[in-house]
Order: structure tokens, then sequence, then C-alpha cells
């Protein structure tokens, strides 16, 4: 690794192109201050909101926030190559999801597998990985069934993240129209998702579970709630793939009644502390996990500099927060106390058109 390389990490933002996004940008945060520089910018694909890098780092896969894909009811998921000196992308390939509206994804821990969850069809696809990186036609594709009691939001199902065990073996489904967060077996072999044995929890009616984060140390997981600005800390079972409830929180300010859904979560990686975002309270909301129990307790809830964080990343370092504010076109760096799990806000903002999504290269 290079001085240069030592002193900076890499990481990209998707967001929306409705305004004047150019697409997928490239930037450096500096590991020591964390100020923030646009290095590229790549465009020709209309709303890459999630981005996710495959576990060598040399890949990257974008979803394409569509209804519409090539005159059928479905989004896209896009393929890039990364370039090892400057991170820049090289557009490779795209394919149809199955479904429209899509809004998150991963890579499995093979790097073989992309996942998707489209949230309008409330459905999840497989897409195999080929030997240069690109994506190929999906292996598989789940549609979800159900409804709750918010009947604007809730009306059919929403899946809104896919997210991957430490062992590579369940795949957890919050699911914000079902009130579910539905769990499956990953099936390599065969490019499958199957249900699980146990494959569902519940939540509460009307909470439309959102993201989804495993402890690091195992044992705990949680969910973030949008619809009523609430966690779900949950106790995860690694050889069952199975969740218990444990405790719902809320992340808003005691008494505070105005419009406010949450949007993402992130665990320190000391695993200390836990983050969620607010959107109408424009605010992060700091827990502190208790390391004996999973249980959550709020420590402060710190303003974002901007409007609707949508999402916000942890830098490998542990040592800084960026909070995206998509309806501001910010980022803004926070410090964060490794002790304590309090934010201080730097100087530094970064302009990007509408962010969404931030993956740091590790």
């Amino acid at each position: 690794m290079t001085g240069s390389q030592a002193q900076h990490t890499i990481f990209y933002v998707g967001t929306y192109t409705r305004t004047t996004s150019e697409g997928i940008y490239v930037c450096r945060m500096d590991n020591d201050t964390g100020a923030v520089e646009q290095l590229s910018a790549i465009g020709g694909v209309e709303n890459p909101s999630f981005v996710a890098l495959n576990p060598r780092g040399d890949r990257l896969y974008a979803v394409s926030e569509i209804d519409e894909y090539e005159g059928e009811s479905s989004g896209a998921v896009c393929a890039y190559a990364v370039s090892a000196d400057s991170g820049a992308l090289t557009f490779l390939n795209r394919q149809p999801t199955g479904g429209p509206g899509p809004c998150h994804l991963t890579v499995d821990a093979t790097g073989r597998y992309v996942l998707v969850a489209n949230y309008q069809g409330g459905s999840l696809c497989m897409l195999p990985v080929g030997v240069n990186g690109s994506l190929e036609a999906m292996s598989d594709f789940v549609q979800h069934d159900g409804s709750s009691v918010n009947e604007r939001r809730q009306g059919g199902p929403h899946a809104h993240s896919v997210n991957l065990d430490a062992a590579n073996r369940f795949l957890f489904a919050p699911d914000l129209g079902m009130d579910k967060v539905t769990v499956y077996r990953l099936e390599l072999e065969q490019g499958k998702i199957v249900l699980n044995d146990v494959p569902f929890i519940r939540s509460a009616p009307g909470a439309g579970p959102r993201h989804f984060a495993l402890h690091p140390a195992g044992g705990y997981a949680y969910v973030i709630n949008e619809l009523v600005s609430t966690v779900t800390a949950y106790r995860h079972d690694s050889d069952a793939g199975t969740l218990l409830e444990l405790q719902t929180v809320s992340t808003l300010p005691e008494g505070y009644a105005e419009r406010s859904f949450t949007a993402d979560l992130h665990i320190h990686p000391n695993g200390r502390f836990l983050y969620g975002s607010n959107r109408g309270h424009d605010s992060i909301a700091i827990f502190e996990i208790d390391g004996h129990s999973g249980l959550l307790s709020i420590v402060g809830i710190e303003p974002t500099g901007g409007a609707n964080p949508r999402n916000f990343a942890i830098s490998p370092n542990g040592r800084f927060l960026l909070a995206e504010n998509q309806d501001s076109d910010l980022i803004v760096t926070f410090e964060i106390d490794s002790q304590t799990g309090e934010l201080t806000a730097t100087s530094d903002v970064a302009n990007v058109p509408m962010p969404v999504c931030i993956v740091f290269a590790t």
C-alpha cells in the first residue's frame, strides 16, 4: 500500500438522478481528518441509488431504481469494474431484477452472487456473477405476498433490504409492507434462496421494518422500523437462523410529534454503539449496546446538518460517520468518540446531488 492509499480511503456514493446528479460518485476520505474529496463520477444509469462492492473490492454493483426496464415491470442492476489505482468505475453490463423499484443489494461472501430487494415489486432476486464480474441472468426470484395495517404504505409487500449473516448461510429480508423479517437459506450450488425452517419473524403492526444489522460479535441483530421511528433488538441464533425479539426503542426525542421516518442503521466496528437515521427530524440517533444482553440505551440524537438523511456510513477505521442529506445535496462528516459514541460535526462537507448510499472500500 502506498502512502497516499494509507492516508485516504476511497468510497462510492449512489444517488438519485432526478435533478443534477451524474450517477455514481467516486470520492476519498482523509483517514486523519475526515475531509472528503470527489475524484470522479460515472453516468449512464438512472437512479443508481444503492451500491455494493464484492469481497475483493474490484467490482461494484448498483441498482437502477426504476419501475420499467426494457418494456417490463422491472428495475435493473449494473456491474462495474473498479480501477485498482484510482477507484474509477468502468461499466460492464446490466440485468433486469424481475420486479420494479430495486432499492438495496448485497454481494455474497464468495463474490459469486448478487442479491437484490425490489421495493415496489415486493420481491427478491439472485443473480450469478460471471468470470469477469459481469452479471448473468437471475438464477432465482422470490415474490413476497402480504400486507399490513397502514393502508397507504402497506397495501402490499415492499422488500426493503437483503442482508447476509457472517457465515454466508442465511439471508434476512425486512419487508416494510408485510411487517415481517423473512429469513432464507442461501443455496450457493443451486443459485437459490430457500425459506428457512422458521421462515420469518413479525414486526409490530404498522412498524415497517426497513434495514437490518447483525452485531459483529454475533448473537444479536437490529432492525430499524421506518413507519414508527424505532429500532428493534433481537437475539440471533446463528445455527438456526432465527430471531427472538428483545426490545424496541424510539429513535426520536421524547415528546416529538412531527412527521419523521427512519432510514438506515449501522453498528460501530467496535460493537459498542448503534446509529440510526431520522428523516424529518433530520438526525442520527445514537445508542449504546450492552455487551452482555444486546439491549440498547440512548446516548443522544445528533442533527445531520441538512435535510432527509436517507443513509449514512461509518468509516472502516471507526473514526468518522458520513451522513448523506439527500434533499440538501450534502454529505456531512462527523467525528465519533470511540468511548461514548457521541458525534461531533467537523467543518467538512461535500456537495453531491441527492446522495443515497455510501460504501467504503476496505
